[in-house]
């Protein structure tokens, strides 16, 4: 207690003794000091680093196409189509000045993978727009869980007559194979076949596409001598395509969900000696197909969505493709798919938000679009697409045939038969 009670004493006796210092300085130096001078400091040698633009943040949607599977010919190069339809976009300054981010998922053409594919798209990456499928099977696997959740799925290639009936949120630039079916049953009747045979692969698409096609000629007043199917993981179809020729039909026809089986059942077919028409529809007329089928398919006539992309903006795509890619087939579908792109960017500068699903969606409904696989055309109320149409081509002699031509050469529209 004592020794703390010192303490205080002790300072002041220090503080009293500085002040006495400090006085006698001042009467040893009376002259005034001068205030001090400011110190000069070096200029900065090294110029700030500018403050980095940040990126704005990218409209992100879903990419769902056959990568693998029976449709693996022309998933891949839709694919291909569409990131070139971004590339370009975003070039171009993007949308509203954001990039466009596509996430890709493989479909495999089958229902199970297109919702694994779905699931992954939504749940994992939150797209709310989805560009796909490819094969209508898979989108009529995905599309209800779409519909359910709000999610607007457009497809640049799936066909099958069910899927007008999918939903509000499902919409697609592909032509409906109840159209396809008319103008081939026209076709084949026309040209005067009054009994025919059919196979076709066991998928949505094709059995769709057999199915709307028998409709129609059996609705002429043809008749059905013969019908057989096969499953996509076949490589040999003689045993079905003997079953064909031997009820003498007066034309067969082709419906394939891949391009290796529909090219192999032409080739096959004249290979047992059917010297007879042959018919069929966008798949057996594919690139990889005729290169399969080789002189079997000279003549074989096909209704396909029109293939020479007459608008300038086709043209021009189908020149950047063939120079990016170095291959083409089904040219329609690589057009429509990359058309697609292009919409979904339009709604999204409309809507400002890939989230907002209802925003695009009526985006689409009120939508008429000029693009590479056609002029004006829109969607209907059931998400169809209205003012696109087919043509018959005819596949030409192997010699003929060239990258330009693709194949075949187009013989005009479809046939009206009353």
């Amino acid at each position: 207690m004592l020794r703390n009670a010192l303490i205080p004493r002790m300072l002041i006796s220090v503080l009293l003794g500085a002040v006495m210092v400090a006085a006698l300085a001042c009467q040893e130096d009376p002259t005034p000091t001068s205030p001090p001078q400011p110190t000069a400091t070096a200029a900065p040698t090294d110029t700030p680093e500018p403050t980095a633009t940040p990126v704005p943040e990218p409209f992100t949607i879903g990419v769902m196409e056959s990568v693998t599977g029976p449709g693996e010919s022309y998933g891949t190069v839709m694919v291909q189509a569409k990131q070139m339809a971004a590339d370009e976009i975003n070039a171009a300054g993007g949308v509203n000045g954001r990039p466009l981010n596509l996430i890709i998922e493989d479909s495999k053409c089958g229902a199970a993978d297109a919702i694994t594919a779905y699931n992954k798209l939504t749940d994992v990456d939150g797209v709310k727009i989805i560009l796909g499928t490819s094969c209508s099977g898979a989108m009529l696997g995905a599309a209800p869980l779409a519909e359910q959740d709000g999610v607007v799925m457009l497809s640049a290639s799936a066909t099958n007559p069910d899927i007008a009936e999918a939903g509000d949120y499902i919409f697609r630039t592909a032509i409906n194979d109840n159209k396809l079916g008319v103008d081939t049953g026209n076709t084949m009747w026309a040209d005067g076949a009054r009994t025919i045979a059919s196979i076709n692969e066991l998928t949505d698409y094709a059995e769709g596409v057999r199915r709307t096609t028998t409709e129609r000629f059996e609705a002429l007043g043809g008749t059905v001598s013969a019908a057989e199917s096969y499953t996509s993981d076949a490589t040999d179809f003689r045993s079905q395509l003997t079953k064909l020729t031997e009820s003498n039909p007066d034309a067969i026809h082709v419906a394939a969900q891949s391009e290796f089986t529909g090219g192999t059942i032409v080739k096959q077919l004249r290979e047992l000696g059917y010297d007879g028409p042959i018919y069929a529809e966008s798949v057996v007329a594919g690139t990889q197909a005729l290169e399969i089928a080789g002189a079997a398919a000279n003549g074989l006539k096909a209704i396909i969505p029109s293939p020479d992309l007459e608008t300038e903006r086709g043209k021009q795509f189908l020149s950047n493709f063939r120079e990016r890619y170095g291959f083409i087939t089904l040219p329609w579908f690589l057009g429509s798919a990359y058309d697609d792109v292009f919409i979904a960017a339009e709604c999204l500068a409309m809507t400002g938000d890939d989230q907002d699903a209802d925003g695009f969606r009526d985006c689409l409904y009120d939508l008429t679009y000029s693009g590479a696989i056609g002029d004006d055309f829109s969607f209907d109320d059931k998400g169809e697409v209205v003012g696109l149409a087919n043509v018959v081509v005819q596949v030409l002699p192997v010699a003929e045939r060239n990258l330009d031509n693709q194949g075949y050469e187009i013989l005009g529209a479809a046939p009206s038969v009353q």
